[in-house]
């Protein structure tokens, strides 16, 4: 496992910090020993084929996943196993998933102000100010009495980015955003994305855009078979990556 030691930013302290971390569903090692730190304000893309981890990684963070051992620390703090204090990490660190996961009879606003009113137990009327600002900052004004059945899958999906806002997160997870979406809709979920980058939104994003991850983050973690094969600064990992297998992955993804 080739990891350059230099890619890491040398300015900041890490908000996310992933130890020795494996996962076995069953026999099945899932995640290989990784090691990874993801520094506040910093915007990490984790890429690699399918079936490479890089999901299963994205989701032991907020314990989605149960990791079979190692450690993850959350601004200092272990990830906790159960209770309010996972809740809590919840709201801390925000998710947004492929298949965006709205309640389906809920209003776009509702959605957005369910997680303030019921876990940090914010006044409705103030969640709901605040949903309408966050609904309009992902260029939503206007659909949020819409229940999702009535919108598009590039603005669902802006919804769902909303509505992990709402809780006010340190940082955000999201496990290939835009895959789910017609090609139409997805430079309107990635230009939201962009927005929040530069912004300064700590993120970890597991994507297959290559576009996105080369001009618009800090970072490219390359993942194959549970491990993290490579690491750098985009321009540099897409110009010339060290390893075979980054190799072999790029020239599949980027001959099109």
């Amino acid at each position: 496992m080739t990891q350059d030691p230099q890619a890491r930013p040398s300015t900041g302290d890490a908000l996310i910090s992933i130890r020795d971390v494996t996962k076995f569903y069953g026999d099945f090692q899932a995640l290989k020993d990784i090691d990874l730190d993801i520094h506040r304000g910093e915007v990490v893309a984790l890429i690699g084929a399918s079936g490479s981890g890089k999901s299963t990684l994205c989701r032991c963070i907020n314990r989605l996943e149960t990791i079979t051992s190692g450690t993850i620390t959350i601004d200092g703090k272990p990830l906790p196993e159960e209770g309010k204090e996972l809740a809590k990490l919840r709201s801390e660190v925000g998710m947004v998933f492929q298949s965006f996961n709205l309640f389906g009879h809920m209003r776009a606003i509702d959605n957005v102000t369910l997680g303030p009113i019921k876990v940090k137990g914010v006044a409705k009327a103030e969640a709901e100010k605040q949903a309408m600002d966050l609904l309009a900052r992902v260029g939503l004004t206007g659909k949020e009495h819409n229940l999702p059945s009535a919108l598009s899958g590039g603005q669902q999906q802006r919804v769902a980015i909303a509505r992990a806002l709402a809780m006010q997160p340190k940082a955000l997870l999201f496990d290939e955003p835009t895959s789910a979406l017609d090609p139409e809709v997805i430079k309107e979920v990635l230009d939201v994305m962009t927005e929040l980058a530069e912004a300064g939104m700590t993120m970890l994003v597991v994507t297959h855009e290559m576009g996105f991850a080369r001009h618009v983050c800090d970072r490219v973690v390359f993942m194959d078979s549970g491990e993290i094969v490579e690491q750098g600064e985009p321009e540099a990992f897409f110009a010339a990556p060290s390893s075979d297998r980054a190799r072999a992955f790029l020239s599949k993804i980027l001959a099109h």
